[in-house]
């Protein structure tokens, strides 16, 4: 039996442990919401709404706290300057863990761990999403296509005139090179192109 069972120990030794805590809590800060397994949500729930408390106390000592524990300067300054006023008038209770189902390559059941202000949470949404690229219109000149089946034929009698002309004109030029080739025959008039006299 495990005495005094202080969190869980997620399969990790206790510096790999200590790391992805931090990264976890600095993640939720910076981004307002992460999408994590329960287990490890449950796990690093605490610490973040230690580093919220950290940040609403805002002195000097907390300041280095925090900066120990989140190994990120750029991420303590939003969690002082950013996260804690929101939560000001609010004594605990900063984050919550919303269950989404399982996970479809191991079946490990997922969360989202996130800060309880909406606005916070969907403004940094909103801020990460990349803004749609603009594509700039080509003008396209309209050219009439000609309708290929015979039922689009029946459909439209002038689309049908103007494919039998143009099938017309393709065929033309065939018969004239036929006309040529029967000129050319042996006992035609035009002469043999090797140039032997008789």
């Amino acid at each position: 039996m495990r005495h005094a069972r202080a969190g869980k120990k997620l399969g990790r030794d206790s510096a790999h442990r200590k790391a992805l805590y931090s990264n976890l809590a600095g993640a939720l800060i910076e981004h307002g919401r992460i999408r994590t397994t329960v287990t490890k949500a449950k796990a690093v729930k605490p610490y973040a709404e230690q580093m919220i408390t950290l940040g609403r106390r805002g002195d000097l000592h907390a300041r280095r706290q925090a900066t120990a524990f989140l190994r990120s300067r750029d991420v303590v300054h939003k969690l002082f300057a950013d996260v804690a006023p929101l939560f000001k008038d609010r004594p605990g209770g900063y984050t919550r863990i919303v269950k989404i189902g399982p996970r479809p390559g191991d079946a490990a059941e997922m969360a989202y761990l996130e800060l309880v202000d909406e606005e916070y949470v969907a403004r940094e949404r909103e801020a990460r999403t990349p803004e749609p690229a603009i594509v700039p219109e080509v003008p396209v000149e309209a050219t009439e296509e000609l309708p290929e089946t015979d039922a689009e034929l029946g459909e439209d009698p002038e689309a049908a005139g103007d494919v039998l002309a143009a099938e017309d004109e393709v065929d033309a030029p065939a018969a004239e090179v036929a006309d040529e080739a029967a000129a050319a025959e042996p006992g035609g008039e035009e002469p043999s192109a090797s140039g032997d006299k008789a």
